[in-house]
């Protein structure tokens, strides 16, 4: 009989899907770290959290092959964890929630529905002009699985698309798509930036002084990639000066973000608790069982990453 680990922190709402999709397979729900070292060293294929796989992978077991919960998978490419092992990372379950995610923001700004909530709360008549996404340019920094299911979702909008990936390429639903040695000079020409990245060497500290700098005046930053992209002083410092119109963080260097973090009392910034892209359980499941035909069929895995290719951090 196949069988499978589960390794989520709150793995309630995958043992129902489960049940519902998959009751002839083995699911094993460890209780505890010692409980899934035990059940580890049988010969089973992993389902779950990269933070929660490492930790085993410390201890010496390895799965046949891991299915990842999450699109990042930065906790397995730390320097002494084993990598000799098949890997897929959650791909097609994100693009649709974290779409929704930037779209109520980008609205939210254009529609200028903070300061028409302040009017109604004033009892003042606000007869400003709105504006609108229509001719705005967007630069999605990440122009994989999920920037193009964004670019996909705001296509009726009217809003020209610039995507950044690791080289230029032609994608449906971007006006152009540039390599990541270009991004400040895509920043210039543009009014929102959405970070999509997820945590690698490449992309730590990439949103640093330089950067907002090159954007023009008036920009709106979004980051639902990784926190660990952000030079948080250097975002402080331009939502401060003014240079920012707005900021939209959902994920940080140290989560939950610290009570005294500056980022609390920064002005124009909104913060949410890194909800724009939770993984759907039961679609989660139904990825896992699709790569296991795959991989039974000797086909290649949907998200599938040889971590042997990827730099240690």
């Amino acid at each position: 009989m196949t069988t499978v680990l589960l390794l989520e922190d709150a793995p309630a709402s995958y043992v129902d899907a489960w049940r519902q999709l998959a009751p002839e397979l083995d699911l094993q729900v460890p209780a505890d770290p010692a409980a899934a070292v035990r059940l580890a060293q049988q010969p089973c294929y992993w389902l779950g959290q990269p933070d929660r796989a490492a930790a085993l992978l410390r201890q010496g077991v390895k799965p046949l092959w891991l299915q990842s919960t999450w699109a990042g998978y930065a906790p397995l490419l730390a320097a002494e964890l084993p990598c000799d092992y098949r890997f897929s990372r959650a791909v097609g379950l994100f693009g649709q929630s974290i779409g929704e995610y930037v779209l109520t923001y980008l609205l939210q700004h254009e529609r200028q529905v903070a300061a028409r909530q302040l009017s109604q709360r004033e009892g003042h008549w606000d007869t400003r002009a709105p504006g609108t996404l229509a001719g705005r340019r967007l630069l999605l920094v990440g122009a994989g699985d999920i920037g193009q299911d964004i670019a996909r979702l705001f296509a009726p909008f009217g809003m020209s698309l610039t995507g950044v990936a690791r080289s230029a390429r032609t994608l449906p639903g971007f006006a152009r798509v540039v390599p990541l040695s270009e991004l400040h000079q895509a920043a210039r020409e543009t009014d929102f930036v959405v970070n999509l990245l997820p945590d690698s060497a490449s992309t730590r500290d990439l949103y640093d002084a330089a950067f907002f700098a090159a954007l023009p005046k008036g920009a709106l930053f979004i980051n639902a990639g990784r926190g660990t992209s952000v030079v948080d002083a250097d975002l402080i410092a331009a939502l401060e000066s003014g240079r920012l119109a707005g900021g939209v963080l959902d994920v940080f260097r140290q989560e939950p973000l610290p009570a005294e973090h500056p980022f609390w009392q920064t002005p124009n910034l909104q913060l949410t608790a890194h909800i724009a892209g939770p993984t759907p359980p039961a679609a989660a499941v139904r990825l896992f069982l699709d790569n296991l035909q795959r991989l039974q069929q000797g086909q290649p895995l949907r998200g599938a990453v040889e971590l042997t290719d990827q730099p240690k951090v």
